[in-house]
């Protein structure tokens, strides 16, 4: 059943005998069982421009590691100059989440590497000419033999680009070594935000090791988010009822991770705010019928700048506006 309240906390968190089950974000660990060939090739294929019709796109086009994991636009580039529906979403610790895609359209990141290459407004091609394409590169052909003992077929891509995903993880985020038990971890302003997080109800969608990402919920609980918005809406503002045609499940959306969010420039599935501090305020009125003064908002952003981790593809940490 889908999950739409805002006032859901996770009960797994109290099954755990650690010093952090009391609360209900969770610390990310690295994981261990990948196999770094497969991730190798994986990579190599995150950044192959190969992958889309013109050979001017690439997983990475509109996923830029060295950034957040995602881009700093509303709507990211697909070919021949088009346009996304919906904000692309990081990378970074989606392998943490319960579905992929802003309405969980895709099961895993397996499933979700298809989404893009067929997708005609994104990398808009087939995958018979994909594997053609690649499959005409003898040294890759060599290394998928090598790999998975079989030619380059559509399986072996999607496996190879999910196994890489699968290891963006960013891990040793402050606020998980203060869950760990380092008090000097977070400063107080961070613990002060953290408290402020939880009492408002934010923590209710955002919890767990992703901060979101394991569950879904509709936008304007407390208000007509679509109608304050103004405009048309299109297919991507109808959420997860375009997945299962479901009246009630209008509106509704994945609920995002906030594990990077101080290091994005636009929010929301449709990129409409592109200032962090607007962004807890609309989320605030809409999903919570609260309102949050400004200092508090201030507190709550260094708690989310502590949730920021390290990978070695991720570079950049400068902060919204």
């Amino acid at each position: 059943m889908t999950l739409t309240r805002p006032f859901v906390v996770l009960i797994s968190v109290l099954f755990f005998n650690t010093g952090f089950a009391k609360e209900p974000i969770l610390p990310i660990a690295q994981s261990h069982d990948l196999n770094a060939e497969k991730v190798a090739l994986g990579r190599k294929l995150f950044f192959d421009k190969r992958l889309s019709k013109n050979n001017e796109l690439s997983c990475a086009s509109c996923h830029q590691l060295t950034r957040n994991g995602a881009d700093n636009k509303a709507f990211s580039d697909g070919v021949n100059g088009q346009k996304t529906t919906a904000k692309t979403p990081t990378v970074y610790n989606a392998v943490f989440n319960i579905r992929q895609t802003w309405s969980g359209a895709r099961k895993d990141l397996f499933d979700q590497v298809d989404a893009p290459i067929t997708n005609p407004r994104e990398h808009g091609t087939t995958w018979p000419e994909v594997v053609h394409k690649l499959s005409s590169d003898l040294a890759l052909q060599a290394q998928f033999k090598k790999v998975y003992q079989s030619p380059i077929n559509q399986q072996n891509i999607q496996h190879a680009i999910a196994s890489f995903e699968q290891s963006l993880i960013t891990t040793n985020a402050p606020f998980d070594l203060w869950l760990k038990g380092d008090p000097n971890a977070i400063n107080n302003e961070a613990k002060k935000g953290y408290q402020l997080f939880k009492d408002y109800g934010c923590i209710s969608c955002h919890q767990g090791k992703n901060v979101g990402g394991n569950m879904f919920s509709k936008i304007g609980h407390f208000g007509d988010y679509f109608a304050d918005r103004g405009g048309v809406i299109n297919d991507a503002d109808l959420g997860r009822f375009m997945v299962t045609n479901n009246p009630y499940d209008k509106h509704v959306f994945k609920v995002p991770s906030l594990r990077l969010s101080t290091i994005q420039t636009h929010f929301f599935h449709d990129g409409s705010q592109d200032n962090l501090d607007d962004a807890i305020r609309i989320m605030a009125k809409y999903q919570l019928g609260r309102s949050i003064p400004a200092q508090d908002i201030q507190s709550i952003k260094t708690f989310l700048s502590s949730l920021v981790g390290q990978h070695p593809e991720l570079t950049n940490t400068y902060e919204t506006k």
